[in-house]
């Protein structure tokens, strides 16, 4: 075996347990391991503040326009207000649909057969893209929350297995030698704790706001449709 294996691994004097010796001190499958699990955490708890400010806004934002639709406004002022900046969730469901609503009446069409499929048919659309864009790099989390346990494990095997590879080398099984290696490779599986525990409780918890989220926006899509159709039917009959 490599000496400077060995002389690595048995290297930490007693009592050296502190995270940055344990890092230094680990085989370098082992490091990488660790900074593989130390950038996926990082790059969890970004996504993480990202998602919650994200949903937070959003929420914000659907109860503002409800506010607004439901106050009596006409939906031709309404949207005239909405149209003229970026919408987002209900606002951008009701601006899909009356853009549909006004190109077919500006275009001069002499029937109305088909405007409350095509409707549906963009609203549906525009809920898919607002609902993706809530989702998006939520698989981020969930892969993180999946493999990283598992990672942080393999990294554990191999650092004990150097160890013990180093240890029998040596000659030497004192609890001083073999605690520092042990400690280095165990470290691995709590990096990897470390990733996944938040990465699957806020997958979860984000999870179910999507799905409160896309409950909203679907219960107004499916009122907006009916008012539309209940306009087209007089307008028809008229």
């Amino acid at each position: 075996m490599n000496p400077d294996v060995v002389q690595t691994a048995l290297a930490a004097p007693a009592g050296s347990f502190s995270l940055l010796s344990l890092f230094w001190q680990a085989h370098i499958v082992v490091k990488l391991v660790m900074i593989g699990l130390i950038v996926a955490s990082i790059w969890c708890w970004a996504i993480i503040i990202d998602k919650t400010l994200l949903y937070s806004r959003f929420s914000r934002q659907l109860d503002k326009f409800e506010n607004v639709f439901w106050s009596g406004q006409s939906l031709e002022q309404l949207y005239q207000q909405v149209s003229a900046r970026e919408a987002h969730g209900m606002a951008a469901l009701f601006v899909a649909a009356m853009r549909e609503w006004k190109r077919t009446y500006e275009s001069g069409a002499r029937t109305l057969h088909g405007l409350g499929a095509r409707v549906d048919r963009v609203m549906d659309v525009t809920l898919a893209r607002e609902v993706d864009r809530l989702e998006r790099r939520l698989l981020v989390l969930a892969t993180v929350g999946s493999a990283a346990p598992f990672i942080g494990l393999f990294g554990t095997v191999w650092g004990i297995m150097s160890a013990f590879q180093a240890i029998a080398a040596s000659k030497n099984t004192n609890l001083a030698v073999v605690a520092p290696g042990i400690a280095e490779a165990l470290f691995a599986t709590a990096l990897g704790l470390l990733a996944a525990i938040p990465a699957v409780m806020f997958y979860n918890k984000f999870a179910s706001q999507v799905g409160r989220l896309t409950t909203r926006m679907e219960g107004f899509s499916d009122e907006f449709a009916a008012i539309l159709s209940r306009q087209i039917d007089e307008r028809s009959a008229a």
